[in-house]
Order: structure tokens, then sequence, then C-alpha cells
């Protein structure tokens, strides 16, 4: 299986490579997509969208093509990283080329765009938090007619305001959830905001949405503007992230982080009673579900013990023994076969599945530690790697 997938990336190379010379034979027209079209069988729209992805890869992304040479990157996660890159100056798309590279193999497409993202808003801080204000302008809503009588409502709009949406949807969704609900959660979210779109359900008391905004200390006092992180999300300007912060009205919680470290300073509590104190400490530090490639929210995963809490001594209720998996993952934990195995010093957890292959995900700090002038020689890749868990 892997093998083939090796094979596939590397075929998807030679028609990247293809691609290119052929547009560069063709003189780089506009016509060069109806004749890919034709020969591949696509829609001229895919067909463009191949074009600008090979000329990307030629020539801005020359290392990210290199692992699709070396059977590492098929074509879909590559498109990625083109479009979080498509803003670039092509002087500025290889910086974040030779950032990136050797970092992709093995990882998910979600994944290898958080990582581009992240080195894009680190070269280019400036022209994302501008870029990011002027997304906000192109909020809108649009209605797609399907078959059978259904339809697909759309909304594009920041980040943290459909968060926090999804949140309280999903948080109303899991209180209807009873043992006698026949509907599925899916259905139930749905039903719950036509309901509340509709006017006909005004939410129920004690479920608000609960949305973290990771802070560093000098961006909250203005003195920065990079750092900020939304849950589930990733970066936002430090500006939005203010706004957020100084509202009132705010349903979304702070957690103020020193720049220097990583660490976590403080959790705002000014909306509502927190949970319990230990359980909220592990769903800010783990963000997501801590299974390899998941990307489920800690706050709408369960902490589990690592080691079952029946065991006794070994099995004790301690921010070391306690991680987020989410409802899944954690039940995938107790299937024969399948070993979760937690290391308690760095916070790797590491995933075997039956065939005897292990996965490995290492805990990222909130924030990247701001390290000094001394340690600018070393790369980025190196800090990532040698960089103490969030706790």
């Amino acid at each position: 299986m892997t093998v083939a997938r090796e094979a596939i990336c590397r075929a998807q190379a030679r028609q990247v490579h293809a691609i290119a010379r052929l547009c560069k034979i063709r003189g780089h027209t506009r016509w060069v997509a109806d004749e890919i079209a034709l020969d591949l069988g696509v829609s001229r729209q895919a067909a463009a969208g191949l074009v600008d992805t090979a000329e990307a890869l030629t020539t801005r992304l020359p290392q990210l093509l290199a692992a699709m040479d070396n059977g590492e990157i098929d074509l879909r996660t590559a498109g990625k990283v083109c479009d979080v890159t498509a803003a670039l100056s092509d002087a500025q798309a290889r910086q974040v080329d030779e950032r990136i590279a050797g970092r992709l193999a093995g990882k998910d497409p979600e994944k290898v765009r958080r990582i581009a993202r992240d080195a894009v808003c680190a070269i280019d801080p400036d022209g994302y938090a501008q870029r990011a204000k002027k997304r906000r302008k192109d909020r809108r809503v649009e209605l797609i007619h399907g078959e059978e009588g259904m339809a697909s409502l759309w909304v594009y709009l920041p980040a943290e305001i459909a968060s926090a949406i999804y949140a309280r949807v999903d948080g109303i969704a899991r209180k209807l959830k009873t043992k006698d609900e026949d509907r599925t959660l899916d259905q139930l979210r749905c039903d719950v905001l036509a309901d509340l779109a509709l006017g006909k359900h005004e939410g129920l008391p004690g479920v608000l949405a609960q949305v973290y905004i990771h802070v560093p200390i000098d961006a909250a006092l203005g003195i920065t503007d990079t750092g900020c992180n939304l849950a589930g999300h990733g970066p936002i300007p430090g500006e939005i992230a203010r706004q957020i912060m100084n509202d009132t009205n705010s349903v979304w919680r702070k957690v103020t982080c020193d720049p220097t470290s990583g660490a976590v300073l403080d959790v705002g509590r000014t909306r509502y009673r927190p949970p319990a104190a230990l359980d909220e400490f592990v769903r800010v530090r783990d963000r997501e579900c801590r299974a390899p490639g998941c990307r489920r929210p800690a706050q709408r995963s369960d902490v589990d013990h690592h080691r079952d809490y029946r065991r006794g001594k070994n099995g004790h209720t301690s921010k070391s023994n306690l991680t987020c998996l989410c409802r899944r993952h954690h039940q995938l934990k107790d299937v024969a076969g399948w070993v979760f195995r937690l290391d308690e010093a760095t916070g790797e957890l590491t995933v075997t599945t039956p065939t005897g292959r292990q996965h490995t995900a290492r805990p990222e700090p909130i924030l990247k530690p701001d390290v000094g002038k001394s340690d600018e020689s070393t790369t980025d890749d190196h800090r990532d790697d040698t960089l103490e868990p969030p706790f």
C-alpha cells in the first residue's frame, strides 16, 4: 500500500514536469490548458489548476517538487502548499520552500498546510495580517441546491466567529443526545442550527461557545502583532486578537502566553465558571486530539487517562497521565491490536497499528519560543525538534 503511494507520488511528479515543459513549448499561452484538458480527460478548469500548480512547483517551490520526485508528497498535498503561498512573491515563496523542506514526509495534507501557513506567517507577517483583514470583507452566504430535495447553505465568515457558532451548536446537540434520542449528532447539529437561525430555538441554559484565543503577553499589550493563535484554526493577526480580548461581550476565552517560553500564563475566566481546573488545563495544553493526524479541537474531545484509572497508583489523575482524544480515537485506544504509548517526559504519543507500524505525534507549543539573537543561526526545523512540550 505504501509502496504504491510512493509510486503515485513519483508518477504525479513526472506529470508536473511534463505539464511545465508543455507550457514552455507552447509559450505559456492560455490555450495550453485546453490542450491538457483534452489529453487528460478533465475539465478546462481542472487543467488550468494543474498548469498553475506545475508552474508554482517548478519555479517557486523546487524543494517541494523534489519531495514529490522522492515519493514523499503527492500532488494533492503539494497543492495545499501552492495555495498557501500563492499570494507571496517568488522570493518569499522560495523562502517558505526552504523553510519547510524535509519536514513534510509522512504528514497528512492538513498538517502540511499548517506547516506551510506557519512559515508564511513567519516570513511575511505584515502581508498575512493585511490579507486576513481584507478577507473579512469577503464574508458571504450561498445557497446551493442539490438533488432529492436537499440543498447546502454555505457560509464564509471569520474563523473565530465560525468556531464559536459551531461550538455552541455542537454543545446544544450533545445536550440533546439522550438515550431516547434516535437522531445522530450530525442530524442534531443540523436541526439545532436550523432552529436557531429560524428563531425556533433559543439555546439551552449553560451551553455557551467555548473557543480559546492564545495571545502572547506582548501582543496583548500591542507591542507586537505576531504569535496569536485561534484554537483549531491557527495564526490570526494581533489586531484581531486584541479586538476579541477587549470585547466585553466576547464568548472567546483568552489564554495569555509567555512570548519567550510559549508557556500558558493565564486562562481568562470572566465569562462563566470554568470546568475543573485540571480538565481545563489539559484541554488548553493539548488544543486538539493528540492522535497523529487528528485535528478535532480538545474542547470537543475526551480527557482520557492514558493509563487506566482503575489500575490505582499507575493510573493516577494528573496532567502527566491525561491526554485529549476525540471519541473515535478514545475508543480505538481499547481495540485489540492497537497500542497507544505516551512518553510522559516528552509528551510524544506513539500509536502502533495492528500491523506493527508506528506513528508518532509530538505536542506542538502554543507559541514558538523566542530563542534570542544568539540562536539565529539555528534552523527552525532544529528548534521544532528540540522544543519542550507545552506542559
